[in-house]
Formats: C-alpha cells, sequence, structure tokens
C-alpha cells in the first residue's frame, strides 16, 4: 500500500484494522510530529535521561545495565562518526546543544586557537563511571529492574550445551 493510499483512507474515514490495533496508550501520542516536537524542547531534566550512552562489556556485566545518562568525569570512547576510536574524559554535558564534550577531543581554528568538537552520547560507549552516593543508587536501582524482568538470563548454560543428536 502506497502513502498516497494510506492518507486517502485517513482523510475518508477508512482505517484498517492493523492501524486500529496499533495505538494502545491513549495518553501518548503516536504522531511523529508531536512526538519530535516534545523530545526537541524537552526540558533539562528530562534532557539528562535522553543524553544517554551504553555502557562497555565489563561496565555491563559488572552491573548489569545497559544504559547511563552521561555526566562530567565519566571515561568513554567514541564509537561512531569520523572521531571514532577517540577516548577521553567528559569535561561538559551541554544539554542545551544535545551533545558533550570530551577533553582530548578538539581541533584549531584558522586563527590557531582550539575548540571542542561536540559529540552526541549515542555515539559514545562509557568505559569508566564516576560513582557517586546517588549514582550508585541509580546503578542498583536499575539491576533490580532487569533482574524482575528477566533480561540478561535468555539463555543458561544446559541451553547453550551442544548435544549429540
Amino acid at each position: 500500500m502506497c502513502i498516497r493510499d494510506r492518507y486517502q483512507r485517513r482523510v475518508h474515514g477508512e482505517i484498517s484494522e492493523q492501524f486500529k490495533e496499533m495505538k494502545t496508550h491513549k495518553e501518548v501520542t503516536s504522531s511523529r510530529r508531536k512526538q519530535r516536537r516534545a523530545h526537541f524542547s524537552a526540558p533539562s531534566h528530562i534532557r539528562r535521561k535522553l543524553l544517554s550512552a551504553h555502557l562497555s562489556t565489563e561496565l555491563r556485566k559488572k552491573y548489569s545495565v545497559r544504559a547511563m545518562p552521561v555526566r562530567k568525569d565519566d571515561e568513554v570512547i567514541v564509537v561512531r562518526g569520523n572521531f571514532k576510536g577517540h577516548k577521553g574524559k567528559v569535561t561538559t554535558v551541554y544539554r542545551r546543544k544535545w551533545c558533550i564534550y570530551i577533553d582530548k577531543l578538539q581541533k584549531t581554528k584558522a586563527n590557531g586557537a582550539p575548540y571542542q568538537i561536540p559529540i552526541h552520547p549515542s555515539n559514545v560507549t562509557i568505559t569508566k563511571l564516576k560513582i557517586d552516593k546517588d549514582r550508585n543508587d541509580l546503578l542498583k536501582r536499575k539491576a533490580v529492574k532487569a533482574i524482575q524482568k528477566g533480561k540478561g538470563e535468555k539463555y543458561t548454560v544446559k541451553d547453550t550445551a551442544l548435544t549429540p543428536d
């Protein structure tokens, strides 16, 4: 079904059963335009969560958590983009610009002055966390939720063992 056909069916009130069952939550919109508006006009305390990054495999095994909000003094490695492979410590989390700045990631301007390059947190992986009391509590809460949902325990050793036929 092409886009024009879908549009005509929606305009004329002929919505198929497939589209009727897609919406599950009545209070939350499924409109792309409204989702984008909510995302880009999000307040600072919500942007903190949106500016999260994945943890490295070692940290993921240690804490049983997949991702955490990035903060100053975390050590990260860039895994996407032109600066892939660069490592460094986060110097600033700039919520207004949706980016982070890494200490060793900079270029020089024509006059010789250095400037830092903004990187989106989804393009980095956290390799070392700066742990304080609040962050430790958050890690514990997230780990408990993961265990309750049964995440990370999809297969047991018995399931993966090769058995002769």
